[in-house]
């Protein structure tokens, strides 16, 4: 379907979600001109469409009272669009959505004509997203739903978290809302044991269960706000490393797009980044199999060499 019979039937569908509609209002909805509304609307008209306008400062174009444009008008892309984001929504939540997603699906098979589904079918084998999650959530999936649910109702939820350091802890939670990030699953809610905002990765909730007290959400909180805002890496530290040709060649591939690459001639090069603790920077030089070498900070520089007398000796004594 060409671009002009997509704006047409978009502008259809503003003027039938509003009573009156400015020809400047909907030029800049639309990205075109004034003067192609008016052609647009004209076109309109030869189409049957019944169109109401009214000159003069407060007038603008209506349609008559009644009509109604039938239901599930697609384009190819719109289309498209509904399709991959119902694979995209069964990839993320699993079994919490696998009915919705079905039914979606099977919806849309049988309002769509032959020509365009075929016409949908061509452009999905030719766009793919896949593997958006770092691991396999099936075995989270009832934990996902009870925090979906306990979300929903505004029912507080009481888990037993694992944390990175392996420490178990018990945890009545007010949850706020369910993110999708760097591939994992992060419930986020106002956690009752620290009496703090805290978010906990799904994946390292070793059991949920929703209780009967309730809460109310802040009127000034946004999720999005606060996922922007704190789960982001607190990067302290310039780290700069040394690496021989195959390894500078992998890091321009891996890391071109955050860390800062200097070339060499011989091929070699020092990539200099932000790490925010030695912990990960020393894996991460020691993960290059000898073929890096750690120059700054100093405490890196340590680290790193302490870390690989400590493995050679325990591969020694084995």
């Amino acid at each position: 379907m060409s671009s002009v019979a997509t704006r047409l039937i978009s502008l259809i569908f503003l003027l039938q979600s509003r009573s009156l509609c400015k020809a400047g209002d909907l030029a800049d909805e639309l990205g075109v001109s004034e003067r192609t509304i008016h052609r647009y609307m004209g076109m309109l008209e030869e189409m049957g469409i019944p169109i109401y306008s009214e000159r003069g400062p407060y007038g603008g174009f209506s349609l008559m009272r009644g009509y109604k444009l039938p239901p599930l008008i697609f384009t190819a892309e719109e289309a498209t669009v509904l399709y991959m984001g119902a694979g995209l929504v069964e990839q993320m939540w699993g079994q919490v959505y696998h009915e919705a997603v079905t039914g979606v699906i099977a919806k849309l098979d049988n309002v769509l004509p032959d020509d365009l589904r075929h016409q949908v079918d061509e452009v999905q084998r030719s766009l793919v997203v896949s593997s958006l999650a770092a691991r396999d959530y099936r075995p989270w999936a009832p934990t996902l739903q009870a925090l979906r649910e306990s979300i929903l109702r505004r029912r507080r939820v009481r888990i037993t978290y694992r944390s990175f350091a392996l420490e178990e802890t018990r945890r009545d939670v007010d949850p706020y809302a369910l993110t999708f990030r760097w591939g994992l699953w992060y419930l986020v809610g106002y956690c009752r044991l620290r009496d703090d905002m805290r978010s906990f990765r799904v994946d390292r909730i070793k059991e949920a269960r929703v209780l009967k007290e309730t809460f109310d959400i802040p009127p000034d909180f946004s999720a999005r706000a606060y996922v922007e805002h704190q789960m982001q890496f607190d990067d302290r530290y310039m780290v700069v490393v040394r690496l021989d040709p195959i390894a500078a060649a992998r890091a321009r591939e891996q890391m071109g797009h955050w860390a800062e690459i200097i070339d060499h001639e011989d091929g070699s090069a020092t990539v200099q980044m932000q790490a925010s603790d030695f912990d990960w920077a020393t894996g991460w030089v020691l993960g290059q199999g000898g073929r890096a070498k750690a120059l700054e900070p100093p405490e890196l520089v340590a680290r790193v060499r302490e870390e690989a007398e400590r493995i050679a000796a325990e591969h020694r004594s084995s």
